[in-house]
């Protein structure tokens, strides 16, 4: 996790995946898809169908790992109408969307409260 904050690059996948994907699946999309160095320790960040979902992908010097996260009661903002598959982002926007924040925009997502049953 300590990785994560000190990423040099963090990388936003466009297309949304199958989220039946783990390391392997989401490594050949980068593969594949990209030219981008997977053990650079940079974050690739993906997103499914429903965008209510996002994987982070990146590498910690001894393997790969992978980081998940759902949301409940909202849906992400995720560009799709462009034509670059991978979007750079910066630390403070990755804390944003984390956070519960658009990376389109300066709009929070709106969160309703809930109980976990």
């Amino acid at each position: 996790m300590k990785r994560m904050l000190s990423a040099p690059e963090i990388y936003l996948y466009r297309e949304s995946v199958d989220f039946r994907k783990s390391i392997n699946g989401l490594a050949a999309i980068i593969e594949n898809d990209t030219n981008l160095p997977l053990g650079s320790g940079a974050l690739f960040l993906f997103t499914n169908k429903q965008r209510d979902k996002v994987k982070v992908l990146y590498w910690d010097k001894t393997g790969f790992a992978l980081w998940y996260k759902r949301l409940e009661k909202a849906k992400y903002k995720w560009p799709s109408k462009e034509k670059n598959d991978v979007f750079t982002q910066t630390h403070f926007e990755l804390d944003r969307l984390l956070s519960g924040f658009t990376i389109i925009g300066h709009k929070p997502v709106k969160i309703e409260d809930f109980t976990m049953t």
